[in-house]
C-alpha cells in the first residue's frame, strides 16, 4: 500500500498509566498481561443470580464514600502514579456511561450525586483535580471512545492547535451495563476467549487510562521521556447495524488505511496488532477478515488483552495503546489469555504464548456499536 502522504510531525506519548483489575498501574497490568494472568472472577459488586453470565474483571475494593460514583475513586487511583500534568494541557476524556452507578443508587432511594451521571462530568472532574486551565470535552463513541479521543488529541497537536493534550478514559462495571449486555446475549458465561473457535461472548471489566501527548518540540524542550510515538490514526463508520459490525470488515479496513496514510507507512511496516478482540462471534470474525484484507497472506502477530482485564468499554482503546507502548518497549507480543483453538484466520497469528516483537511499529484497533471503527499506528520511542 502506497501512502502517498507526507509524514506528519511526530507526536510523543510522554506519560501513561492505567488502572485495571490486574493492578493499580501500567507496570502491574503489563506484567499480568504478559504472564497470561486473568483477573476475571464471579461478580460480587451486585447480585448476579438472575443472569446466565456472572463474571467480570472488577477492581477489588473500588468504592467511594458518601454519594460519589465509583468513577471518582478510579480517577484518584489513576493519577496517583503519574507526573504532574502542565496546567495549559488540553483535555479530552472518554467514557460510555460515566457514573451510571449513581443512577442505580437514585432508583434505589440511596444518596447519589446526580452530576456524576452526566458524561460531561468526567472532564470537569479531571480538570478540577489537576488544576487545568480548560474543562475539555468528552467523547462517547461506544467501545472506540478512547481510541477516537487519542486520534482527536493527536490531530490537535498535528494541526498546531495544541502542543500538549491529556487523554483520560474510564468506565466501570455496573448492573446497568451488565444487564444491557446480558440482554443482547453477548456476555460469556465463562471468561472470554478472543479469537478462539469456542468463544461465546465478551466479559466486561473496570478500567481507566491516562496518556499525555506532546509535540516532539515541546517534549524535547521540557526534557520529557518518550513512551511511544503516535504516527497515525483513522476512524470510520460502516453503518451496517446498530450492534453488529459489517462482516466484510470494510469499516475497520478504512480506519486502518487512514492511519497508515497519515503515518506515511505501509502495512509491511507493522510488526504486531493489538486487536479489539472481544471474544464475540461477529467482532472477532470481522477483525480477522479485515486483517487479511490489509496484510494479505502475511502472518503478523495479533493479540487481545480482554481475556486478562475484560472489555473496559470506553476505556479499552486507551488501555490498549498504553499496553502496546509497553509491548514495543519490551519487544514482546503478549499472549492472548483464554486462546486455545484458533478460529479460521487466527492460525499462526494469535498465540497463547509470548512472541518476540521484531519491529518498531504496532497497530491498535477498536470497534463498537453503531459501526464505529478506529485505529492508531504506534512507534517505539527513541532510545
Amino acid at each position: 500500500m502506497e501512502s502517498g502522504r507526507t509524514e506528519i510531525a511526530k507526536i510523543w506519548i510522554v506519560d501513561a498509566n492505567v488502572v485495571t483489575a490486574l493492578g493499580k498501574d501500567l507496570t502491574d497490568t503489563w506484567e499480568g498481561v504478559v504472564n497470561g494472568v486473568s483477573a476475571i472472577r464471579e461478580i460480587s459488586r451486585f447480585p448476579v443470580e438472575g443472569y446466565y453470565a456472572r463474571m467480570a474483571a472488577c477492581i477489588e475494593g473500588l468504592a467511594t464514600s458518601q454519594d460519589r460514583s465509583m468513577i471518582a475513586a478510579l480517577v484518584e487511583q489513576l493519577f496517583a502514579n503519574m507526573q504532574p500534568v502542565p496546567p495549559d494541557t488540553a483535555l479530552i476524556t472518554a467514557t460510555t456511561k460515566m457514573g451510571i452507578d449513581n443512577l442505580e443508587k437514585l432508583k434505589r432511594g440511596q444518596p447519589a450525586r446526580v452530576p456524576d451521571i452526566l458524561l460531561s462530568s468526567l472532564p470537569e472532574l479531571i480538570s478540577q483535580k489537576l488544576g487545568l486551565r480548560t474543562t475539555g470535552i468528552n467523547i462517547s463513541a461506544s467501545c472506540a471512545s478512547s481510541t477516537i479521543a487519542i486520534a482527536r488529541g493527536a490531530g490537535l497537536i498535528a494541526s498546531g492547535r495544541a502542543d500538549a493534550v491529556l487523554i483520560c478514559c474510564a468506565d466501570v462495571v455496573t448492573e446497568f451495563t451488565f444487564s444491557g449486555f446480558s440482554a443482547l446475549k453477548v456476555v460469556s458465561a465463562s471468561p472470554c476467549r478472543p479469537f478462539d473457535r469456542a468463544r461465546s461472548g465478551l466479559t466486561l471489566g473496570d478500567g481507566a487510562a491516562a496518556l499525555v501527548l506532546m509535540s516532539e518540540e515541546r517534549a524535547l524542550r521540557e526534557a520529557r521521556d518518550c513512551v511511544a510515538v503516535v504516527r497515525g490514526w483513522g476512524a470510520s463508520n460502516d453503518a451496517f447495524h446498530i450492534t453488529s459490525p459489517d462482516p466484510d470488515g470494510s469499516g475497520l479496513v478504512s480506519a486502518i488505511e487512514q492511519a497508515l496514510s497519515r503515518s506515511a507507512l505501509n502495512e509491511s511496516d507493522i510488526s504486531a496488532v493489538s486487536a479489539h478482540g472481544t471474544g464475540t462471534l461477529y467482532n472477532d470474525l470481522m477483525e480477522l477478515t479485515a486483517f487479511r484484507r490489509v496484510f494479505g497472506g502475511r502472518r503478523i502477530p495479533i493479540y487481545s488483552a480482554k481475556g486478562n482485564i475484560g472489555h473496559t468499554t470506553g476505556a479499552a482503546g486507551g488501555i490498549e495503546v498504553a499496553l502496546a507502548a509497553k509491548a514495543l518497549a519490551e519487544r514482546t507480543v503478549p499472549p492472548t489469555a483464554g486462546f486455545k483453538d484458533p478460529e479460521q484466520g487466527a492460525e499462526g497469528c494469535v498465540s497463547a504464548s509470548v512472541v518476540s516483537l521484531t519491529g518498531d511499529v504496532c497497530l491498535t484497533t477498536n470497534s463498537g456499536f453503531g459501526g464505529i471503527n478506529a485505529a492508531i499506528v504506534l512507534e517505539r520511542g527513541p532510545a
